[in-house]
């Protein structure tokens, strides 16, 4: 029964290597996942949102305030991916203006001596 161990080991895929933080540590990669993760949780909250908005938008009948309610929802859903894309959008367009990279306000790294 000791032929499990002859199989030797299993190198990772070349993919998740890029996930590891590249080569930022500290303070900094704390912040891009803190941001990474916001801007995840925003996206989930759009679609949750937009389902929740969407029941109540079938299930209001002829009530005009309920519809008028999940007429609101989804429009704040909208502004609020609107918003977000946007404010990606624009750190990218500052980032590459100034510093030639795209992802360098949203990739932080901090440089020291």
């Amino acid at each position: 029964m000791d032929y499990l161990a002859q199989f030797g080991t299993v190198a990772p895929p070349p993919g998740p290597n890029k996930f590891a933080g590249g080569g930022i540590g500290g303070l900094a990669l704390f912040i891009n996942v803190i941001l990474r993760s916001l801007i995840m949780i925003a996206g989930i909250y759009v679609v949750i949102n937009f389902i929740v908005a969407g029941y109540d938008y079938i299930s209001a009948g002829a009530d005009p305030d309920k519809i008028k309610r999940a007429t609101q929802r989804i429009w704040q859903s909208v502004i609020g991916v609107v918003i977000v894309g946007g404010a990606l959008t624009l750190a990218a367009l500052v980032g590459m203006l100034f510093f030639g990279d795209a992802g360098a306000l949203i990739d932080l790294k901090i440089f020291t001596p």
